[in-house]
């Protein structure tokens, strides 16, 4: 009642997550995003070493192919919300999957590093940043109550895809070289767009065929048997046509939402969000180099970032059990701050370990902290926006999260070259993640919990966000059915009722049935197949 319809640019009515059934397929494909977002970007660096030899540049010149397609993926943010909000998910991810496709596909073709720039670089970092926010928002509609779980095991991905898509980076460099190694990279990368096929939209075809079965049943229930029926269904589709056309000049919705700002709760967790990445990707960037200046062996040194990827493969789905718990779930962000917490602490205490048992014993702990951290930055982020405003936060946190990549590493890298230390930069890098989790722990009990026992808790809106999507959804359903019955009429007492009634009834309570049962609700009469009195009917709305 009173809902914009999806057609008209307006945000759609909220469907109750299914929580499962093609739910677990949707999952499935962003767990193959998600690797091929984060995974592939390290993955390129076996073929360095050929292309310095082919290009006869530096590994600093290659190394920006990586930082391209990083950057690409973080700061091409609003860039996907605004195309999502526009056009949707399933076609941006398509179009994602073949640009990424091409954009490797090309790189085996060119001939000097700026090439390689614009192709692997710029072209593939689109295609895989088109494919990585979608399918987070498509995750968050699917799932509501295992919405924990969900993220936790869609994460998993970008670990299990890394110690997979290295290896075999390395056998196809040996057999066919980096040229043919690319084009089968790009083959590989098509699978982005099967992932997009599966990712249907979950609302829409539903509410056409309930409005459809709804309509119909009015009409045959107001107008008696034969010719004149069809003729009201015609006329009752004339008038919903006419309705819309009047609907028509209302405002289209907003391609980038910034009334996010105003939610406290997503500053704060911007605000950390940027300090955490400041200082999160630079040890296992230097842990290779360092454990090397330590005497370790290069091989040695090469497996540590192994066990720092097969523990977070464990670490990210246990997380997301554990958040999904209904006693930590209302408090994830303190959960995310104790993760935070532990990971900083992780580089600090670690940053004088002097030989190979103390810098394995580091890994351990780093990927069980930073599984925990992967498995539930996103989770609540949608916990405060909720899902109707999700893809625009998620696009503009990863912008401003970009300027975090650019500023951290590269600055660390700085202060290696400076000071030939790198115990320093260990615990430079522990100190803002810890100062990240304070900064989000205090922030959150300060601003947020003692903000709500002060000021009365305020109505609800489905696009607001800030609460479970089930929970707005059941609350719209609810508002329906009392808006109906208050506009519920008895009906004449007749001996001469309609023998067909029942029969239609039953007609189209079938085909409520196969969209899973329930009365249909919307902005006219209301049918209920039990427990609702399919000769009584309800008047619409005035146009």
């Amino acid at each position: 009642m009173g809902r914009a319809d999806p057609e008209e640019g307006q945000l759609p009515a909220p469907v109750k997550p299914p929580d499962g059934g093609w739910g677990w397929i949707v999952l499935f494909g962003c767990f193959v995003i998600t690797g091929f977002s984060y995974a592939f970007p390290k993955a390129v660096s076996v073929y360095f070493k050929e292309l310095m030899k082919d290009f006869h540049v530096g590994y600093s010149d290659t190394a920006w192919i990586s930082s391209i397609m990083l950057a690409m993926l973080y700061g091409t943010g609003p860039v996907c919300s605004i195309m999502v909000n526009q056009f949707g998910c399933r076609p941006v991810m398509l179009i994602g999957g073949l640009l990424a496709s091409s954009g490797m596909i090309l790189a085996s073709f060119t001939t000097n590093i700026i090439e390689l720039y614009l192709t692997a670089g710029v072209l593939t970092g689109l295609g895989m940043a088109l494919n990585f926010q979608p399918s987070l928002i498509m995750l968050g509609t699917y799932f509501d109550k295992r919405r924990p779980l969900a993220n936790g095991l869609a994460a998993a991905g970008s670990p299990v895809f890394l110690s997979s898509l290295s290896p075999l980076g390395q056998v196809l460099l040996e057999k066919f070289g980096w040229r043919g190694g690319f084009l089968i990279m790009g083959g590989l990368l098509l699978n982005c767009c099967t992932c997009g096929a599966v990712m249907r939209p979950l609302d829409m075809g539903m509410k056409r065929k309930m409005e459809k079965a709804k309509d119909k049943y009015e009409a045959k229930e107001m107008l008696p048997i034969g010719g004149k029926s069809e003729e009201g269904i015609s006329t009752t589709d004339g008038t919903k046509k006419a309705k819309k056309a009047k609907k028509k000049p209302k405002k289209g919705k907003k391609l980038l939402d910034f009334s996010i700002f105003s939610n406290r709760g997503f500053i704060i967790y911007t605000i950390s969000k940027f300090i955490l990445v400041l200082g999160l990707f630079v040890p296992p960037i230097l842990l290779v180099n360092y454990a090397k200046d330590t005497g370790v062996p290069d091989t040695e040194a090469a497996f540590l970032l192994s066990i720092i990827g097969f523990i977070d493969i464990f670490a990210r789905p246990a997380c997301g059990m554990v958040a999904g718990l209904k006693w930590v779930r209302p408090h994830v962000a303190y959960l995310f701050s104790f993760a935070m917490l532990f990971n900083g602490l992780t580089d600090i205490c670690s940053a004088r370990a002097s030989n190979y048992t103390g810098l394995v014993i580091f890994c351990v702990f780093f990927g069980i902290s930073y599984g925990m951290v992967g498995a539930l930055q996103f989770e609540v982020l949608m916990a405060i926006v909720g899902s109707q405003k999700f893809s625009s936060a998620i696009g503009l946190v990863l912008l401003i999260e970009a300027f975090a990549v650019l500023i951290g590493p590269p600055s660390a890298g700085r202060l290696v070259d400076a000071l030939k230390n790198y115990e320093v930069i260990f615990y430079l890098a522990g100190s803002e993640v810890v100062l990240s989790a304070l900064f989000l722990a205090m922030a959150t009990y300060c601003c947020l919990n003692r903000g709500k026992n002060k000021e009365p808790p305020p109505e609800k809106n489905p696009s607001a966000g800030g609460g479970s999507d089930t929970e707005e959804a059941e609350s719209d359903v609810q508002e329906d059915e009392e808006h109906s019955s208050d506009n519920h009429q008895p009906p004449h007492s007749t001996d001469n009722t309609v023998v067909v009634t029942s029969e239609e009834a039953n007609h189209v309570a079938e085909e409520q049935s196969g969209e899973g049962g329930g009365c249909p609700e919307g902005d006219g009469e209301v049918l209920a197949r039990d427990g609702c009195n399919t000769d009584q009917t309800v008047e619409r709305d005035s146009f």
